[in-house]
């Protein structure tokens, strides 16, 4: 359209033209890479519809024979250089132009970019010549951090073998073990591989001890190269090919293929990623979801390289994107298995669904904004699908969901792409854990219609008179650090109510700590304290281990006497105290003064734990007075007094909704 209007045409006549062109016309337009700056959106949605995949030649997967395909992911810890590795195998490959600017090519979330993180699992298909043969080689990028270990253990399902990449320099980290016992649980092939031997401070030799102790991985197996500067890179692509096993699937039988990502994009709908296990699609074929049982022609399939690229067909074993039509954010959900009209298969296994460690209230700052966050929320979510939503309201903030989460980090991630991507602004509670509690008596068991009831929202805790015994989630946390840091961070962990399970030294200097923590006391701050007290070298992991008793209690927030609902909080009892105190003076700071002092005190049961008071504003009644008996004086600040008593009785303490919002919402200095 922009090369018809650069020929001298009006706006309206070139869009009329594209109009009546058709489908057979949209081929021969040729339209400028970057529409021009302040065009209507009309324009760049057309723009954006002709430069996307009719443009690329379609590629032919045929020439792949099972044989010569290796599906594989890259996991490691955070920072331990997994995207700049796959910066180099782009380029080794061919699949990307050798430059300096060539910085995590696969982190392309803006989020991911801030941050230095990697996100979101992301997929590119390589094709490799090596020995007279040609490889296609499926390649997929995990994150590195506990929140997002949900990515990494889906992205695994359609890999055969891994690439564990270790820091020369650091060594292995907590998150290396969790990751490497995912692959072992899948029965994956594991390549171990030491990065960043350029640093000073490097000492693969001694990477290679722990391995071999820890994973019991030979220590020839592993390949040292400088991921930064190239280094040996080239040996990582024939490991693949020699140690990895081809996909055990049949081409011949009917279509089954795995849904293990999934985007939304505003003009074309759900883009699918999949797994291809048997048989084969295209263009114009069929296909059904195992979940919603609903039809849906197939507009497009291909491969990531890493950008989309449009295929003829794609054959089972293969990787790639594939493009139906769906609308509906529903309709592609993240472990569905897709297979031809008329030719049912036995679904996949699929995922098992993600456990939400941390939840959070999430409101619109302004009710009239609520439908389009829903929908924000709901778009996101089918990218995203380790987030779970319940409807939830509250008598401050409105409508709004309660979220639950996998970490701390995660939720961050998660509302700055709600701002990022869809320009949502929302207010973000307080992270709670989920506690449950056993009923005591068949009346209320026969109300709920279970005996153990799990309680989200802290204003549905029962009272202790009808609970057998309250109990609150605990995870196996591991901690990996130097030596001389062991005393610091036991006290730390004693501090937070952890028991000790096991202490084992992996090295000469590096310790492997297990501990059994309440997920309550490691949820907010407790990553941040453990890296403050070891200067960064200390690494944290942790994995889900159900739930023990707890001595729990509602503690009330009371402002003049009156309970405020939607302070009220779950804690336990050791910690009520402080919790108190902190939630007290915070709201100290964010009411307003009245004409009468405002009392505000925390309370468990019929005990007052803490208080905090603001003063009254109050006028100067004496200023009139010059000299003169004092009893004079004592008998108008006396009147005051009795005036601003009688007034604290009949005074209505509004809290304003910034003052809930500056209480609620996430504390950034912590």
């Amino acid at each position: 359209m922009w090369t018809l209007m650069g020929r001298g045409w009006s706006q309206g006549r070139a869009l009329a033209a594209l109009r009546a062109a058709g489908t057979a016309q949209r081929g021969r337009l040729e339209p400028l890479p970057t529409p021009t700056r302040g065009a209507p959106a009309e324009f760049r949605a057309w723009d954006r519809l002709y430069t996307s995949a009719e443009r690329k030649e379609k590629i032919d997967m045929s020439r792949f024979s099972v044989e010569n395909i290796r599906n594989f992911s890259i996991i490691a810890h955070v920072d331990h250089g997994k995207s700049t590795l796959a910066d180099r195998l782009l380029e080794l490959t061919g699949t990307i132009d050798k430059t300096k600017k060539n910085k995590q090519v696969l982190d392309k979330l803006q989020v991911e970019r801030e941050r230095g993180i990697t996100v979101k699992a992301q997929t590119a298909s390589l094709f490799y010549n090596w020995e007279g043969k040609q490889y296609l080689l499926n390649l997929i990028d995990t994150p590195g951090h506990v929140d997002f270990s949900y990515e990494v253990s889906r992205s695994l399902s359609a890999c055969q073998g891994v690439l564990l990449v270790v820091d020369a320099n650091e060594g292995i980290q907590a998150q290396t073990v969790a990751n490497f016992f995912l692959a072992f649980e899948a029965q994956l092939s594991v390549i171990p591989v030491i990065n960043k031997i350029d640093l000073k401070n490097a000492d693969p030799e001694r990477v290679e001890k722990q391995i071999e102790k820890v994973f019991d991985i030979p220590s020839d197996e592993c390949i040292k190269i400088s991921a930064k500067l190239g280094t040996n890179v080239e040996r990582v692509l024939q490991a693949v090919i020699e140690r990895i096993p081809p996909p055990k699937v049949h081409r011949k039988n009917p279509l089954r293929a795995l849904v293990f990502d999934s985007t939304f994009d505003q003009y074309r709908g759900v883009i699918a990623n999949v797994a291809l296990f048997d048989g084969v699609v295209s263009k114009g074929d069929k296909i059904v979801s195992a979940h919603t049982k609903k039809i849906h022609e197939v507009n497009e399939v291909g491969v990531l390289n890493p950008n989309e690229q449009p295929a003829h067909k794609l054959y089972a074993g293969q990787v790639g994107y594939l493009i139906a039509g769906m609308k509906d954010v529903t309709e592609a959900q993240i472990g569905d298995t897709l297979y031809l009209h008329k030719q049912q298969v036995e679904p996949l296994p699929g995922f098992k669904s993600a456990k939400p460690m941390v939840f959070a209230g999430m409101y619109p700052i302004d009710q009239s904004e609520y439908n389009n966050l829903k929908s924000a929320i709901e778009k996101l979510t089918i990218n995203d699908s380790s987030v779970t939503v319940h409807r939830d309201s509250s008598l401050a903030l409105g409508a709004g969901w309660r979220l639950g989460f996998l970490g701390l980090l995660h939720m961050e991630v998660f509302n700055q792409r709600l701002e990022q991507e869809y320009n949502a602004s929302v207010i973000l509670t307080t992270p709670t854990v989920p506690y449950k509690a056993v009923l005591s008596s068949a009346k209320l068991i026969k109300e709920y219609r279970e005996k153990e009831i799990t309680i989200i929202n802290p204003a549905q805790f029962p009272e202790k008179s009808k609970v057998t015994e309250y109990l609150e989630p605990v995870v196996l946390g591991t901690i990996i650090t130097p030596d001389e840091y062991t005393a610091k961070v036991m006290m730390l962990c004693q501090a937070r109510r952890a028991v000790q399970k096991n202490m084992i030294f992996i090295d000469q200097n590096r310790v492997m700590l297990k501990y059994l923590f309440p997920l309550n006391e490691i949820v907010v701050d407790f990553y941040d304290s453990l890296k403050s007290l070891s200067s960064g070298y200390a690494s944290f992991d942790y994995e889900d281990a159900g739930y023990q008793t707890a001595e729990l209690v509602k503690m009330d927030i009371l402002l003049n006497g009156n309970i405020v609902e939607e302070l009220v909080t779950i804690v336990h009892k050791d910690k009520a105290h402080s919790v108190g105190k902190a939630i007290c003076e915070r709201l100290k700071d964010s009411l307003p003064r009245q004409l009468f002092e405002i009392a505000i005190q925390a309370a468990v049961g019929s005990k007052i734990i803490a208080r905090e008071t603001v003063k009254a504003y109050r006028k100067n009644v004496l200023a009139k007075c010059y000299g003169g008996d004092i009893t004079r004086k004592m008998k108008l600040l006396k009147r005051q007094a009795e005036g601003k008593k009688k007034l604290r009785k009949v005074g209505n303490i509004e809290v304003p909704r910034d003052a809930f919002i500056k209480v609620l919402k996430t504390q950034s200095d912590k």
